[in-house]
């Protein structure tokens, strides 16, 4: 108790004084001659207001002061009769009329206190939970003994346990919740990417107080206030004064051990401030809807997941028939080809053209990346390439107007490799342009190997790039290998070493006799051996060409 009235001063660093009403006038201001001077706070007047004792009550009166004040969130116009527990706000200073014989307010507003007459309350879930090691309370006080708790409770378990998206899902369970305890107000939060964010609202647009918040969602406490009048923390809050907030309730959205949110409810009318059974009630029902939102949540993520599964394998499907199924015959030579993709999707690239005499042009390219990013610039390419194909015979030109339109319209952190090589199997003349493709492998007839060197820098960097043929020549039994860097850059997982073309080149020289087709499962196979699978990390490509007689 305390002998005399006094003010409660809330400054705006968040410290709090006291001074004790003695005189019949104090005045409060910027002015260093006022009884309580504030020189640096801007938002006040040099004489902003005054309390004036009257009889045994006091009076504030504004004296004119340029921002006003506000006399428990409204705009003081005229003198007015002063109770206990008003609250002045003048600028960023609060005050707080305490008068004689009124109790003192409590230091920890918020601490535990089962007695109905606690104007602040707080509970944690398992203190409502049968059988766990803190619930005393619970169970020396049955945490619901209302008929219609009961009956909330068990409304609200079977209006959840119906199939529901996401969406439909959060209001019903404000709705619930408000309902259950007549409360006109709330909003249901719950943590995106490190934030809360409101996923369903009831009543006006609200700001929640920022301390009530923090407590409950650090310390998984649910808290009520039932008279934000007569609590410390809660009283001087900018967001309780503007809304005339009168009790409320604060809940964390709580599985067994994780908070995914909160469930905040409260009431302007002094008429029905809510109970602790009220608390306890809200707080069973927002673990209830917590565990139904994050089956709700896991529902979603599969069906998306499912989705997207669905979708990349129709887009593998569809790349997979973009590709030539099999290769043109085309006398004189052998040609086959392998590719597979380490997603459902993929960036490597071959394809034949027949041109006129019986030359055979093929292409192999990669895009940089992997997926489904890599699957589109690859579809692209192809469409340009057998567009232009048609027309441009020259394949100079032909790299050219790739590099300027891949240069373009490509985005700047993509490229594209690209090799064409036309064959004639009738003189076994080779004419071929690399844009920064591996560098093909020849194995001669003879036991030799040799690596077809020269070319130009890969699509897509300079606009104006130049590119310039080079010929080669295969011999009957000569073999061509066309490749990805998935092929010689498959690694094994013990030693990191890369596969290599000298192992490629070793596994096919023993099959050199045999069917182009029969000399990629060879390469597949000592990659496989070597690397644990083929297409693990990155695109597969093979393309074998090899020089017969013509028949």
């Amino acid at each position: 108790m305390q002998d005399r009235a006094q003010l409660l001063i809330r400054k705006p660093d968040g410290t709090t004084a006291t001074h004790a009403l003695v005189d019949d006038i104090v005045t409060v201001g910027r002015a260093l001659d006022n009884s309580l001077s504030f020189p640096d706070e801007p938002d006040l007047s040099r004489r902003h207001l005054s309390l004036e004792r009257a009889g045994a009550g006091w009076r504030l009166r504004d004296l004119g002061s340029k921002n006003g004040t506000l006399l428990n969130g409204a705009a003081v116009r005229h003198a007015v009769e002063l109770r206990h527990g008003d609250r002045i706000q003048a600028g960023r200073i609060v005050l707080e009329l305490q008068l004689a014989q009124q109790a003192a307010f409590p230091a920890h507003p918020l601490a535990q206190d089962s007695s109905p007459s606690t104007a602040t309350v707080a509970v944690r879930l398992d203190q409502l939970m049968p059988g766990s090691p803190k619930a005393g309370l619970a169970a020396a006080e049955p945490p619901l003994q209302s008929a219609g708790h009961l009956q909330a409770l068990l409304h609200a378990g079977v209006e959840l346990a119906g199939k529901m998206s996401l969406s439909e899902m959060l209001p019903l369970i404000l709705d619930l919740a408000a309902n259950a305890v007549d409360a006109p107000r709330g909003v249901l939060l719950l943590e995106e990417n490190g934030e809360l964010a409101a996923r369903a609202i009831r009543g006006r647009p609200f700001q929640i107080s920022r301390t009530a918040q923090q407590r409950v969602l650090r310390d998984r406490e649910s808290l009520l206030i039932q008279d934000t009048r007569v609590d410390d923390r809660l009283r001087m809050q900018a967001s309780i004064i503007s809304q005339g907030v009168r009790s409320l309730m604060a809940v964390p959205l709580q599985t067994k051990d994780r908070v995914i949110g909160m469930l905040y409810l409260d009431s302007a009318s002094a008429a029905r401030a809510f109970t602790r059974e009220d608390l306890n009630l809200i707080t069973v029902m927002a673990n209830m809807a917590a565990v139904r939102i994050e089956i709700a949540r896991l529902a979603e993520i599969e069906e998306r997941e499912r989705r997207v599964s669905l979708e990349m394998e129709q887009a593998a499907e569809i790349q997979r028939g973009l590709l030539p199924a099999s290769a043109p015959a085309v006398r004189g030579l052998d040609v086959a080809a392998f590719n597979q993709s380490c997603y459902f999707a993929g960036g490597d690239y071959f394809d034949y053209f027949e041109r006129p005499g019986g030359r055979l042009l093929i292409a192999v390219g990669d895009v940089a990346g992997k997926g489904m990013p890599a699957a589109l610039l690859m579809a692209s390419m192809q469409a340009r390439l057998q567009v232009l194909v048609e027309s441009e015979h020259d394949l100079p030109r032909l790299a050219m107007i790739l590099n300027r339109i891949t240069a373009e319209h490509c985005p700047g952190n993509r490229f594209v490799t690209l090799f064409l090589c036309e064959l004639d199997p009738s003189s076994g003349a080779i004419s071929f342009v690399n844009a920064g493709h591996n560098p093909p492998l020849v194995l001669r007839r003879g036991g030799k190997a040799e690596m077809l060197s020269g070319g130009g820098i890969i699509l897509g960097v300079l606009r104006d790039a130049q590119y310039e043929a080079v010929s080669a020549w295969l011999d009957d039994g000569d073999v061509l290998v066309l490749y990805s860097d998935g092929v010689t850059e498959a690694e094994n997982p013990a030693t990191g070493e890369q596969f290599g073309e000298e192992r490629m080149a070793e596994a096919l020289w023993p099959a050199v006799t045999l069917s182009a087709e029969e000399m990629i499962a060879r390469v597949r196979e000592a990659v496989s051996q070597f690397a644990g699978s083929v297409s693990s990390s990155d695109d597969f490509t093979l393309v074998i060409a090899k020089k017969i007689p013509a028949l």
